[in-house]
Parts: structure tokens; C-alpha cells; sequence
């Protein structure tokens, strides 16, 4: 701020002489940042940051985003989390509130509830993208009530590092309605509500009276549902998935971004090894919302472009749960979600452990969500490798302590040949004999999520479309360069997200005009792809200095 704006302003004397570029600003905060050698610390930092120099933040997220991105998400955003209640106090400026934290009650005061939220300089300013959990599942550390406001938090982060959406239209929401854990209701420090969770049919209704509060106050606005329980999460989304703008990133997200993932692999194989696209046999280790999502994303992907039937497409895949194969015939009651993937051609077997279980299927793939540390151990990796020349292996539980295995374990295991992507960071990995190094893919939703929730901002379709999700994960595997493709990358550069943000959004809303879905009048003159992405990208914001143009903002 110069010295004549800080005269306009009464500010004269109340800040230092020295007047500085962003980038000076930048370089002291990473230096004070860098000196934290825990990343918890790191985390508080960020989020202290955040909250006093919103341009500051961002301008150190999206040019450091491979840096940062574990420190304001996963992995740390899961201890963070866990220690919510502790560091709450910190986190925030005074008088500036992190989130927007609901709890039960009638629509006129839900409605009021929501108005009170308001960010810094956010006058004029309408939320256009929601992120909103109940905290009953988070990541793979289960129900953590209140102390799960990190995520709606972090994923919001994220969509404005990742796809440019401006700050100022992001709503944070933890719809606090208990818990059940027994460790934060004896907690002094605990910050939520002191309450067992209620019965089902309250849940739905004190969600639907939320939503239709939202829609009340703003009504274009994007949910996002975040971490919610797997019966809740499928319940919610069949519910209002055709009824309003929404969509799980759980089910939907990661389903995408591991679709994206697993046609490059299928790809790789195809090419080098010959095996056909139908003759994969994939293997799900976990049963719960991701894992059926990324089933889901995956058959569309089989059916879709390699004219498989349906009935074709669900044969691809083996489902495994706490109590081993889920079949028709296994004598316990299934989840409603789990049943659409029963086998009944088990001829009667039984299968508990993974490694009778990958004996028996004989799998190409296999994928982990079921938060079990250590499940894909050496026994199972070599037998996989054994089985193909190219095992794809995704182990994709976060945070990184409940992974199914390391890059590491999976390389040495299959003597170097596994096609490996992980839902969280992995360091890099030497092969011994010849000192290559070799990089994992990481399956992360801000692949996305960013570019998905983008393009349904910017087209404003009546509601997002399964189609839409596929066409967003089809446009991340093809954004792929030639250079990455060469090293066998799965998913582009990180460096790159803001431009694959880009052309997801822009994949997105390709989809929304073919299914006469759009709204957005602006969007809807575009005359070509090429006029699409032109537009994506001008309405992307990005932190700076001395600009009053919305994508530019003067936060």
C-alpha cells in the first residue's frame, strides 16, 4: 500500500515506513514458514495467514502448490482435524470467523444463521460454491463431529489455488448434529455440540431444512458434500443429485479422478503389454462411499467406450469388505450400497483374506479404500506381479499412515513393474540397480473437484449430470503431455492445475450446452471448444496488488 492510498485511509503511522511488492511479502512468509519443522505448526501458520493477508496466501498456495498443498490439505489436514479443538484458538484472526458452523433449527433462523457469515471485504460479494460435512467421516479417521470443519475448509483452499474460484465466494460449512465418538464428548476442549447423532429420519430432515435454507439466501449456490457417512452419502446424493446443483466429491470426485487415472493405466498396459481393456478383472479393497464412487466411474468408462453392456461392465469388479468378498450368498445383511457388486457366481466359496481373494480372481488391478494400514502387503503385491506384467496397484486411503502400501513397498515387491497411483503423497523411489528414479502418480481430487465445481459455476446447469462427471475425468486423462506421458505418468504436473483446471471446466461445460442443461447466458454465445476454455480461463482470479477487476479482486 503506498504512502498516499495509506494517507487516503487514516493510516499514516500505524504501519511501518517500508513499502513493499507481494513478492518481498511472499519470500518473508516463506521463510518464517519453512522454519517450522512440524507440519501441524506449518498448518497454523497457513491458517493464520489466511485469515489477516487473504492475496498473501494464495499468491504463496498456487506459486508453491506442490509444497503446500499437503501442508493446508491432505496429509495434515487430517491431524489438524484430530486436534481441531485444541488449536481452534489460532487459527483465526480476531473477530474473524473460519467457517460457518449450523446446527438444528427452524428455516427463518437457518436463514439468519447464514447471512451472519461474512468473510473480510466480502461486501457485494454472494458465495457461489459450498463445501459442506457433518463430519461424521472423515477421511479415514471416522466421525469427528465439529473438528471436521478442516475439510470444508481445505477443499475451499483448493478450489481457489486449483481452478482460480475468487475467495470471496466460498462458503465453509460443518452442520453440526454430534457425535458419536465417545473421545471428543469427554473432551473439555471440544468445540461441537455434546449430543449423540440423531436417528435417520431427523438427519434427513435437519439436512433438507439446511439445503433449502442455502438455497433460501443464495439460491445459484454449488453444494459440495464432504465426508459424510457412506449411507448418508449415497442416501443424500440420490435424494437431491437431479433436485439442485450438487454433487459428492467422495463418490463422484473420486470416482473421477481415479477414473482418469485407471484409463491411463488401462492405456499403458493396452500398449506395452497388449491385454485387451476386457479382459481387466479389478479388485476393490473397501466397500464403503469412495469405493463404490470409483466402481461406478470406472464401468461408465467400460460400457462408454468400450461398448461393454452393463451387465459386462459390473463383472469387471470383486468388492471387498471387512468381512472379505461380498457375494449374494456370504449369509449377512449388505449395506444397500454394496449390493449392486454381490457376486453370485462365487458357486458357493467363501473368500476372507486378500491374498485367497487375489488367488481366486486372478485380478489385473487392485485398488484399496478401506483405510487398512499395510493391507496390500508383500505376499499379496508379489502375487499380483506374478499374475502380470504390469500390476496396477491404487492404494488410495488417506491420510498416508492408513494407505494399503508405500511406493516403495509396491516397487520392490513387483520387482519395479507396477503401474502405482496413491491417494496421498509418496516421496519418490530409486531402483537400486540401475539409479533411476521413479515418481507416483497420486490420485488427488483436486485433480477435479476445482475444474467440476468451475465449470457448473460458470455454465449454471440445472443440476450436474453423471455425464458431466465422466467427460471432467476423460478431460483430466487426455490433458496429459506428451513429455509426461513419456514418463509414464498417470496424472499431470501439479505445476500444471490451474490449466487442467481449465480444461476440465471447460470439458464440464462442453457437456452442459450438449445436454441442454446450461443456463448461463454468457457461457452459452461461446461458438466453439476453443471459445469455451477462453472463457473458463477469463473468469479464473487470481491474487494480485492494485487491481479492482473481479477475477484480480482487491481483497
Amino acid at each position: 500500500m503506498d504512502h498516499a492510498k495509506r494517507q487516503r485511509l487514516g493510516l499514516n503511522g500505524l504501519l511501518p515506513a517500508g513499502v513493499e511488492t507481494l513478492e518481498i511479502q511472499k519470500a518473508r512468509a516463506l521463510r518464517v514458514l519453512r522454519s517450522k519443522h512440524n507440519l501441524l505448526e506449518k498448518y497454523i501458520l497457513m491458517a493464520q495467514l489466511r485469515t489477516t493477508n487473504v492475496r498473501l496466501f494464495y499468491k504463496i498456495v498456487i506459486d508453491e502448490l506442490e509444497e503446500l498443498a499437503p501442508v493446508i490439505y491432505t496429509p495434515t489436514v487430517g491431524t489438524a482435524c484430530l486436534e481441531y479443538s485444541t488449536i481452534y484458538p489460532f487459527l483465526a484472526a480476531p473477530g474473524v470467523s473460519d467457517g460457518l458452523y449450523l446446527t438444528k433449527a427452524e428455516l427463518p433462523e437457518l436463514c439468519q444463521t447464514i447471512r451472519n457469515y461474512r468473510p473480510t471485504d466480502t461486501e457485494g460479494f454472494e458465495p457461489e460454491i459450498a463445501v459442506i460435512s457433518d463430519g461424521s467421516r472423515i477421511l479415514g479417521l471416522g466421525d469427528l463431529g465439529t473438528n471436521g470443519i478442516g475439510i470444508p475448509i481445505g477443499k475451499l483452499q483448493l478450489y481457489v489455488a486449483g481452478a482460480g474460484i475468487d475467495p470471496r465466494r466460498t462458503l465453509p460449512i460443518i452442520l453440526d448434529l454430534g457425535t458419536n465418538n465417545e473421545k471428543l464428548l469427554n473432551d473439555e476442549f471440544y468445540i461441537g455440540l455434546r449430543q449423540k447423532r440423531p436417528n435417520d429420519e431427523e438427519f434427513y430432515q435437519t439436512v433438507d431444512t439446511v439445503l433449502t435454507a442455502l438455497h433460501t439466501v443464495y439460491p445459484n449456490l454449488l453444494i459440495q458434500f464432504e465426508d459424510w457417512s457412506s449411507e448418508h452419502a449415497f442416501g443424500l446424493l440420490d435424494k437431491y443429485q437431479n433436485q439442485m446443483l450438487c454433487f459428492n466429491d467422495d463418490i463422484q470426485g473420486t470416482g473421477a479422478v481415479i477414473l482418469s487415472g485407471v484409463i491411463n493405466a488401462i492405456r499403458k498396459v493396452e500398449k506395452e503389454n497388449q491385454v485387451s481393456p476386457r479382459d481387466h478383472r479389478i479388485v476393490f479393497y473397501g466397500a464403503g462411499s469412495a469405493a463404490i464412487g470409483v466402481a461406478r466411474q470406472i464401468q461408465s468408462y467400460f460400457q462408454i467406450e468400450h461398448n461393454m453392456t452393463e451387465e459386462e461392465a459390473k463383472r469387471v469388479f470383486w468388492i471387498v469388505d471387512s468381512k472379505g468378498l461380498v457375494t449374494t450368498t456370504r449369509g449377512d445383511k449388505l449395506a444397500q450400497h454394496k449390493v449392486y457388486y454381490a457376486r453370485d457366481d462365487n458357486e458357493g466359496q467363501q473368500y476372507k483374506e486378500l491374498i485367497d481373494i487375489v488367488n481366486y480372481v486372478k485380478p489385473t488391478a487392485l485398488i484399496g479404500l478401506s483405510s487398512t494400514t499395510g493391507a496390500f502387503n508383500a505376499q499379496v503385491l508379489e502375487r499380483l506381479a506374478s499374475l502380470n506384467e504390469q500390476p496396477i496397484v491404487f492404494p488410495l486411503s488417506n491420510p498416508a499412515t492408513q494407505a494399503e502400501c508405500t511406493f516403495e513397498q509396491a516397487m520392490e515387491a513387483t520387482n519395479n513393474k507396477v503401474i502405482f497411483a496413491s491417494g496421498t503423497a509418496f516421496p519418490a523411489y530409486t531402483i537400486k540397480s540401475t539409479g533411476e528414479i521413479k515418481y507416483p502418480g497420486q490420485g488427488n481430487n483436486m485433480y477435479i473437484f476445482p475444474g467440476l465445481g468451475l465449470g457448473a459455476v460458470l455454465a449454471k446447469p440445472k443440476h450436474i449430470s453423471d455425464r458431466m462427471i465422466y467427460e471432467a475425468s476423460k478431460a483430466l486423462a487426455d490433458s496429459l503431455t506428451e513429455e509426461e506421458i513419456s514418463k509414464g505418468w498417470l496424472y499431470p504436473s501439479l505445476k500444471r492445475i490451474r490449466s487442467v483446471s481449465a480444461i476440465v471446466a471447460a470439458a464440464v461445460c462442453q457437456e452442459t450446452l450438449n445436454e441442454n442443461l446450461a443456463t448461463s447466458q454468457a457461457m452459452m454465445q461461446c461458438k466453439s471448444h476453443e471459445d469455451i476454455l477462453d472463457y473458463v480461463k477469463a473468469h479464473m482470479w487470481s491474487p494480485s496488488y492494485g487491481s479492482n477487476n473481479q477475477q484480480a479482486g482487491k481483497l
